[in-house]
């Protein structure tokens, strides 16, 4: 292998191992939201190994275009991979937000039983678990998978919103909650449309054309 496959190598490597490391921060995320327990210190540490895998990949990144001048497939690789590590890396940020959120939601458990948020939760892990995927495999239909799931996520956070600001309205004991929970709900959202940006760029990795997700129809959809 010459020095720039072992660079392109590298780079895929840690790229894989920071996906993971995003979708371990997502998995918290949704135990803090279920009251599940979770590992704070383990938490804090992998919040710390994301970021410093995040420079790394800039770093090989810039290193690769100073010295190498890649063309075609293998430009289109490194572009995606510098934008697919900030993707991640936001992944992980937003994780860490909504695990700090829940601590200031009061009758957490009543609240997220009451609007059904568990199963939106699910969806989220689910979303992240193909995005990673989506990546190792360069799969498309995980990417139109991702796609769906992204729609279905935001519709199904929008209409809870909207619940869970009527009985805000209706009633003031929740306001304070319903305001955290509607925070977190927003941050599940963006971690999917994140997910989905991934999608894109693996896309662009291997078809060289942009696509974006809006153009995407849910079954049944016209």
């Amino acid at each position: 292998m010459t020095h720039f496959e072992i660079e392109l190598e590298k780079l895929k490597d840690i790229i894989t191992k920071i996906g993971v490391l995003a979708e371990a921060q997502v998995g918290e995320a949704v135990k803090a939201i279920l009251s599940e327990p979770i590992e704070g210190k383990e938490v804090k540490k992998t919040e710390h190994k994301i970021d410093k895998l995040d420079v790394k990949i800039d770093e090989i990144c810039q290193n690769i275009f100073a010295l190498q001048q890649p063309v075609a497939s293998d430009l289109r690789f490194i572009m995606s991979a510098m934008q697919i590590s900030n993707e991640i890396e936001r992944i992980g940020d937003l994780s860490m937000s909504i695990i700090k959120k829940t601590k200031s939601i009061k009758d957490k458990h009543d609240l997220i039983a009451k609007f059904e948020i568990e199963g939106l939760a699910r969806e989220i892990e689910l979303v992240m678990a193909k995005t990673n995927a989506c990546f190792t495999s360069k799969d498309e239909n995980t990417i139109g998978e991702i796609f769906v799931l992204n729609k279905a996520i935001k519709n199904k956070v929008d209409d809870t919103i909207h619940e869970i600001i009527s009985e805000m309205k209706s009633n003031s004991k929740v306001v304070v909650s319903g305001t955290n929970l509607v925070m977190v709900l927003k941050h599940l959202e963006r971690i999917s449309e994140h997910c989905t940006n991934v999608a894109e760029s693996v896309y662009f990795m291997v078809h060289a054309k942009i696509i974006k997700h809006e153009k995407f129809d849910l079954p049944g959809e016209e």
